[in-house]
C-alpha cells in the first residue's frame, strides 16, 4: 500500500498545467477512457449531475476561442483586480488562450442544474469539482496534457456546444500533447507540513 500510494504522489506531483499545445491528434478512446473515469466520482446523492462535451471539430473550437477571449479581454482589462493581476502574473496568462483552438480537444465541463428532463441536484459544485479533479488525474496518467481554464461570463459556452439553460458551464479544458520545446512556470508547491494537519 506504502508504494503504492508514493508511486501515485511522485506521478501527480510531476504533472503541470500546460498552456502551449501541439495540434497533434490525440487517441479520442483515451480521451473517452478518461471521462468514463470521471463520472465515477461521488455526488450529492449519486445524481451525478456533470456533462462532458468533447469537443474536435476545427471550426467548433475556433468559436469557442474567439468568444473566450471577447470575455477574457474584458475582463482582463476592465473587471480584474489588481491582486488577481498580480497572482497570475508568475504563470504569463492574460486573455489571449490560443491553446483552445489549438489543442485537438476541448472539454466543456457542465453542471446539470434542475430542467424539464433533469431532477434537483444537491451539492452540484462540489460534484463537479471532484469529477473535474478525477478527470485532470485520468488525463495526466493517460500521457495526455491539459489546463483548467474558466472564462467569466461562461454562458456563451451553452450556445457553442448546443447545450440547454439547465446546464451551467464550469470548466474548459483544452486537451493534447505538449507543444515542442513547451515550458512551464517553475513554481513550488506547499510542503505535507504546510498542507496537512495531524490531530
Amino acid at each position: 500500500m506504502n508504494r503504492t500510494a508514493r508511486a501515485f504522489a511522485d506521478q501527480m506531483a510531476a504533472r503541470r498545467s500546460v498552456r502551449h499545445f501541439s495540434a497533434e491528434p490525440v487517441p479520442l478512446d483515451v480521451v473517452e477512457e478518461a471521462v468514463r473515469a470521471a463520472a465515477t466520482a461521488p455526488s450529492g446523492a449519486n445524481l451525478q449531475p456533470w456533462r462532458f462535451v468533447v469537443v474536435t471539430d476545427a471550426e467548433r473550437r475556433r468559436r469557442l476561442r474567439e468568444a473566450a477571449e471577447a470575455e477574457e479581454a474584458e475582463f482582463y482589462t476592465r473587471r480584474a483586480s489588481a491582486d488577481w493581476l498580480h497572482a497570475v502574473a508568475p504563470m504569463g496568462t492574460d486573455w489571449q488562450k490560443p491553446f483552445l483552438e489549438t489543442a485537438p480537444v476541448v472539454i466543456v465541463v457542465f453542471e446539470v442544474h434542475q430542467g424539464p428532463h433533469t431532477p434537483k441536484p444537491y451539492y452540484v459544485k462540489e460534484s463537479v469539482g471532484i469529477a473535474v479533479g478525477v478527470l485532470i488525474t485520468a488525463l495526466h496518467l493517460s500521457g495526455l496534457a491539459t489546463l483548467t481554464h474558466t472564462p467569466s461570463p461562461m454562458r456563451f459556452l451553452n450556445e457553442i456546444c448546443e447545450r440547454p439553460a439547465e446546464e451551467r458551464a464550469c470548466v474548459v479544458m483544452p486537451v493534447g500533447y505538449p507543444a515542442e520545446g513547451v515550458t512551464v512556470p517553475d513554481l513550488a508547491r506547499k510542503p505535507l507540513s504546510e498542507v496537512m494537519v495531524r490531530r
